[in-house]
């Protein structure tokens, strides 16, 4: 172990974010005030929540979701930042990844209430136009040209990850490992100089036990499940993750995808498009976009077979090499 690791404490912080929990680890000289430290990232996942949250009336997003049809509306900066990524990220997609799903989330009963079946019904007979042609953003301010219901849960947690990131920058950290409810960003390297250690959960919904093992430096990486958070309806469990074609959950998908990516909003946003299109469709886009992705597949007795698509998936090893961010 080298000299800057034993004279270096290991801080662990954490706090309530999202309905999860946001956490930070890193290491700093012994007796550093880390109040302060933990009071920004606080503030910093705070004030995500408060922009891009569906369970707050008062939110940034839900000002815009309740605004008429061709109204412009000022938005700030981080909401900004998300919207057109979302969008950017929607067209790259041909739509798999759609901000747009909010009637259908919560008709579902992914949002503040329960599954509602007039709402259900609503949701999927609708006609449906994906966000990237409602939505225009000029500068600071957007309108809807259409009606539509925005839904930023498939890339606000990630977003969120990458603000803890930069808020750590700016305290002079540059070498930690951040995440929310299993969306992580790693930054630099641990002290004794190795990469950060990242498991990739296999898709058994009693228990939590690794797939996988990532080594990242300096990269992000997200998950998209259909055995973590679900709803039943009708005696059938379904996912959280919406089809944008028909409205409702997706009927069949892979277990889970995971993506590493440079940012964590690119890979939160990424895992939910690839797991819309799908292991075939999904793994084909990704080669085409170049991106980094394992997918689970799990056969009628849950054992779980990965597909890797990129330089660090192209083997499906127990341990797969480090990853720089690109």
């Amino acid at each position: 172990m080298s000299k800057m690791s034993t004279e270096r404490a290991r801080i662990a912080l954490n706090g309530p974010t999202m309905g999860t929990r946001w956490s930070a680890l890193f290491f700093a000289d012994r007796g550093r005030d880390t109040d302060a430290i933990r009071a920004a990232l606080q503030a910093a996942v705070d004030e995500v929540d408060k922009q891009m949250s569906t369970w707050n009336a008062e939110s940034a997003l839900m000002r815009i979701n309740a605004a008429p049809v061709d109204d412009w509306v000022v938005v700030p900066e981080q909401l900004r930042a998300v919207l057109s990524l979302g969008l950017e990220i929607g067209r790259a997609s041909g739509g798999a990844f759609d901000i747009g799903m909010g009637d259908a989330v919560t008709a579902w009963g992914f949002g503040p209430g329960a599954a509602a079946p007039e709402g259900i019904r609503a949701a999927m007979d609708a006609p449906r136009r994906p966000a990237q042609e409602v939505l225009e953003i000029e500068g600071m301010q957007l309108r809807k040209t259409a009606p539509i219901a925005l839904d930023l849960n498939g890339i606000a947690k990630g977003y969120g990850v990458d603000r803890l990131a930069e808020t750590l920058r700016d305290h002079g950290i540059a070498d930690a490992l951040v995440g929310i409810d299993g969306e992580m960003r790693a930054m630099g390297l641990r002290p004794d100089g190795e990469a950060w250690i990242i498991a990739v959960e296999a898709p058994d919904p009693d228990r939590r036990t690794p797939h996988s093992v990532l080594a990242l430096q300096d990269a992000a990486v997200a998950t998209s499940g259909d055995y973590r958070h679900w709803v039943e309806v009708q005696g059938r469990r379904l996912s959280h993750t919406m089809d944008p074609r028909r409205g409702a959950p997706l009927i069949a998908s892979p277990a889970s995808v995971t993506v590493v990516a440079r940012t964590c909003a690119e890979a939160d946003a990424w895992a939910t498009a690839l797991m819309v299109l799908g292991a075939e469709r999904g793994a084909d886009l990704a080669r085409q976009r170049g991106l980094d992705a394992l997918f689970l597949l799990c056969d009628d007795e849950g054992n779980a077979m990965g597909v890797g698509v990129g330089r660090l998936f192209s083997e499906e090893p127990a341990a797969i090499a480090s990853a720089g961010g690109r």
